[in-house]
């Protein structure tokens, strides 16, 4: 098993920044992927970015491409997504994810996940 928790949500104007965190914990030896999604209300839950765990693959949604970078420590378990720009329609639950088996940029290979936590972008 592998714990996921989310940290750094927020409440922030259009343009500005953000930092979300994953702490993982448990059996992250086994990781292969990790990745972010984020689901607005009333709407799917949307893949953001993907990383390899072990280094030199990342995915980007086209929609945050030119905002976001994500990234991870793997000395500290963790996998951060930088956000810039930041525009209303960012505004969801942002949920991180792991898969034991590929990085992906769609949420079925992945099997742990975080609670999620709010990003809100007011205009």
């Amino acid at each position: 098993q592998v714990q996921l928790v989310e940290s750094g949500g927020g409440s922030v104007q259009a343009g500005g920044s953000l930092r979300l965190s994953c702490a993982a914990s448990g059996r992250t030896f086994s990781t292969v992927g990790m990745g972010w999604f984020r689901q607005a209300p009333g709407k799917e839950r949307n893949f953001v970015a993907a990383i390899r765990w072990s280094g030199g693959t990342t995915l980007v949604a086209n929609s945050v491409k030119d905002r976001f970078t994500i990234s991870r420590d793997n000395a500290k378990n963790t996998m951060y997504l930088q956000m810039n720009s930041l525009k209303p329609e960012d505004t969801a639950v942002y949920y991180c994810a792991a898969s034991d088996t590929v990085v992906a940029a769609n949420s079925r290979p992945y099997n742990y996940w975080g609670q999620g936590t709010q990003v809100t972008v007011s205009s």
